[in-house]
């Protein structure tokens, strides 16, 4: 016989993998081409001047200089720039 009773199985106990996403260059930070300032989903932050955005709505710096945050026109769209220091 049996020692111990059978354990039931559980649907619990997955998890996705987080995606590391949130402002990786903060304002008064100098940096250079190709540095990656914010990664969302959607735009949650606009890109403003010298900062492009990615396919996957990554901001990237595209100029030398110290990253600049600003809220913005009508709608208040929080921007992200890269100003030359």
């Amino acid at each position: 016989m049996a020692h111990k009773k059978a354990g039931g199985s559980t649907k619990n106990g997955r998890d996705s993998q987080s995606k590391r996403l949130g402002v990786k260059r903060f304002g008064g930070e100098v940096v250079i081409p190709g540095n990656i300032l914010v990664r969302q989903r959607g735009t949650q932050f606009h890109a403003g001047e010298g900062v492009r955005i990615g396919k996957d709505h990554t901001l990237f710096a595209v100029s030398e200089g110290q990253v600049k945050f600003e809220v913005k026109g009508k709608f208040k769209r929080r921007t992200v720039s890269v100003v030359s220091a």
